[in-house]
């Protein structure tokens, strides 16, 4: 395991037992616990995006300020929903984030998972074309992002500017050398994470996968990401990805711990319903940092990845978060190879 950081879904709720009551909080708490994370020493401070929602919808001036803010640590996305993205404009606000963070922007995006209302991205402005599917219509989004932060120069200039013009056709500004390879995929299932391997992005793969064989969910996650390995080398690229898991850890060192988590000490994997079809979800770990040493030395999809996102609950606020991940970074990760 090379890298850990957090991951966090920003929600708020006005409600006395929550630490994050609005939209203000949520931001300036996450902006507060990357900083708390990179003094930990954790690695990567990424966010879940959720349109319509009590939760962090737009990443970018998240991401931004955070990148101002800190020196050392990944910022990251997990995942931006493409169905909503106009490509063009995100490729402007992920070069203006990436340039201010110094180059250590890590975005995961995807198609995205059911959304708080029907067809949300229609009111976005972005509707799928004749015979296309909503998944058609993220990929085609996630294409042409990717072509533009490549740097492709592509539009034709004016020939009277306001401004001085360089030679030939122009691409859009901020450009951020690298980016491309610091894009990852959401997958959801082994074939989706064969596809990300053909198109060259890195794996982003969480505790819900879209099928299930049956097996559990480690096993089942640690296969897609060998097929992703797989496929990856089939291709030819000439660089190397890398391969995250989201797992929700939490080690009962205090009295609250054990308040707050003691019933995650019987946790398993769920199978249910999901948009039609049989959906796999992994289990939480909590338990004395020993134990969890155990649990996870087990865990093959933990095992086969390089990258740990560690999901943590935002609305305990930012002491007890960070309480959190040292906990993790102190007892566990090392036992499981980290640093």
């Amino acid at each position: 395991m090379k890298n850990i950081g957090f991951l966090s879904f920003g929600h708020w709720t006005d409600h006395p037992q929550s630490m994050v009551r609005s939209a203000r909080d949520a931001l300036v708490q996450s902006i507060e616990l990357a900083v708390a994370a990179e003094e930990l020493g954790a690695d990567g401070a990424y966010f879940r995006v959720h349109h319509f929602a009590r939760q962090l919808g737009s990443p970018f001036p998240l991401l931004a300020a955070i990148g101002a803010r800190t020196e050392r640590i990944e910022i990251g996305t997990g995942v931006i929903d493409m169905r909503y993205e106009n490509p063009l404009y995100m490729a402007e606000d992920a070069g203006a984030a990436d340039v201010i963070a110094g180059g250590r922007l890590q975005l995961g995006i995807s198609r995205g998972s059911p959304e708080q209302v029907v067809r949300g991205y229609e009111y976005f402005g972005h509707v799928p074309a004749e015979g296309e599917t909503d998944a058609d219509l993220a990929r085609r989004h996630a294409a042409r992002f990717l072509e533009v932060i490549e740097g492709e120069k592509f539009a034709e200039p004016n020939p009277r500017p306001m401004f001085p013009n360089p030679p030939g056709k122009l691409r859009i500004e901020p450009h951020s050398p690298g980016l491309r390879r610091r894009i990852w995929w959401g997958a959801g299932s082994r074939a989706t994470a064969e596809w990300t391997a053909q198109q060259g992005l890195n794996l982003m793969s969480s505790t819900l996968l879209t099928e299930d064989t049956g097996r559990p969910f480690h096993q089942l996650q640690a296969e897609q990401i060998q097929r992703f390995r797989d496929a990856w080398a089939a291709a030819g690229h000439d660089w190397q990805p890398r391969v995250s898991v989201s797992r929700s850890i939490f080690p009962l060192v205090t009295d609250l711990d054990r308040q707050l988590f003691w019933r995650d000490q019987h946790s398993s994997d769920q199978v249910g319903q999901l948009e039609g079809g049989l959906a796999r979800f992994g289990k939480s770990y909590a338990g004395e940092p020993d134990q969890l040493v155990a649990e996870l030395a087990k865990d093959e999809a933990v095992a086969a990845a390089d990258s740990l996102l560690l999901t943590v609950p935002n609305q305990l606020g930012v002491d007890y978060n960070a309480h959190v991940l040292a906990s993790v970074l102190q007892h566990v990760a090392p036992e499981l190879g980290w640093r």
